[in-house]
């Protein structure tokens, strides 16, 4: 059943490369065809027809993964040199170049995630190439869309000019990046979960705590940030520790309530077995809970990795000097700069996306003896 869904693509791709030979690629232009580009369209349609035979023929083979690789990109790429000519007015047989590299690189990744789970680095690097060409074709086609209808680019801007936005913007990227992430984020995510973790120890040894103080954690992790962070900006100033004192509020208690979960988790006969041994309160704690509260811990840290960077943004909006993320965002939207705003966008998402990825790293190496791990 997988291959037949497998194989459906490339004779689709098939009806696709014969409209993209013999239709028009420019409305306004009959006469423009591919085969008219010369060797760059000739070249495009070669690839093209030797991927869909690769991909019927040679299913599952590294020849067809190169040949697939090649066909869709140089396609994409064809596209989008061709985007300058064809705004506002492209014909069918661009949308037919289009719709036919984004077939074959749909059969890219189904042939890649075909093929047999690995171990080792091999394994490592094929996990990553997959959501990495969902990504790139995501950009592809939003840069295709949006010159090719000639979307206003105060409502979303292309790829490439906040591509070129990032470039030239570096220095003041740096710095927003270093005031936003590197002070208020780090400093508010270590206190946060720091403190989370060592009251829910306390509440765990203390039992009236675990009745009185979890209610109201609750209580307070539903407050609005929006709410918050104006309050913390005048208690601790316009500076990064007003802003981390919000990354603390937001990441404490998802914090605290987790690690006190995982505290409860471990079997009875397991706590049974440890008194047989006479074992303290402490040793029963780092020798069995603590481990076993482990993979709870950890979605913690992992929730509130993302949570920080969010809290961080927002508090910026109510008051901090002239440089962080969120001031950027606020300011810049109101100058009309959007691709500036979308720049900081894909600095926050890329920082979230690396933070996490960290601590979800620490916590493979950690929890390696966990079920969820073992398979």
């Amino acid at each position: 059943m997988t291959r037949a869904r497998g194989h459906i693509q490339p004779w689709i791709a098939l009806a696709g490369l014969i409209g993209m030979a013999v239709l028009p690629l420019d409305a306004a232009d009959p006469s423009l065809r591919l085969t008219g580009l010369g060797l760059p369209g000739l070249a495009v349609l070669a690839l093209v027809a030797l991927a869909i035979v690769a991909a019927i023929r040679m299913s599952r083979s590294v020849a067809a993964a190169v040949l697939l690789a090649l066909a869709a990109h140089g396609g994409a790429a064809l596209a989008i040199d061709l985007l300058p000519r064809l705004a506002g007015h492209a014909g069918s047989g661009f949308w037919m170049l289009v719709g036919t590299s984004w077939l074959l690189a749909w059969a890219l990744v189904t042939e890649l995630t075909e093929w047999p789970v690995r171990k080792g680095i091999g394994g490592f690097l094929l996990s990553l190439v997959i959501p990495l060409l969902f990504g790139a074709w995501l950009l592809i086609l939003w840069q295709i869309v949006v010159v090719v209808f000639q979307v206003p680019f105060v409502l979303i801007p292309p790829p490439s000019a906040i591509g070129a936005r990032i470039a030239s913007s570096l220095p003041i990227l740096a710095a927003d990046f270093n005031q936003t992430f590197l002070k208020a984020v780090i400093a508010g995510y270590a206190i946060g979960c720091g403190s989370g973790f060592l009251v829910a120890i306390l509440v765990d040894r203390v039992s009236f705590l675990k009745r009185g103080l979890l209610p109201i954690g609750n209580l307070v992790s539903a407050l609005p940030i929006v709410g918050v962070a104006p309050i913390m900006v005048m208690w601790f100033g316009f500076d990064w520790p007003s802003k981390a004192a919000v990354v603390v509020v937001s990441t404490f208690f998802p914090m605290l309530v987790n690690t006190v979960v995982g505290l409860s988790a471990s079997q009875p006969i397991s706590r049974d077995l440890m008194r047989t041994y006479a074992a303290s309160y402490w040793q029963t704690l780092f020798k069995l809970r603590l481990p076993e509260a482990l993979p709870f811990i950890f979605n913690a840290l992992k929730i509130n990795s993302t949570l920080a960077l969010i809290a961080a943004i927002v508090a910026e909006f109510f008051g901090t000097p002239i440089v962080g993320m969120g001031f950027r965002i606020s300011t810049e939207v109101g100058r009309m700069n959007i691709d500036m705003v979308w720049a900081e966008i894909a600095v926050a998402a890329l920082a979230g996306s690396a933070f996490y990825g960290v601590v979800a790293l620490i916590e493979r190496a950690a929890t390696f003896w966990h079920p969820s791990f073992r398979t």
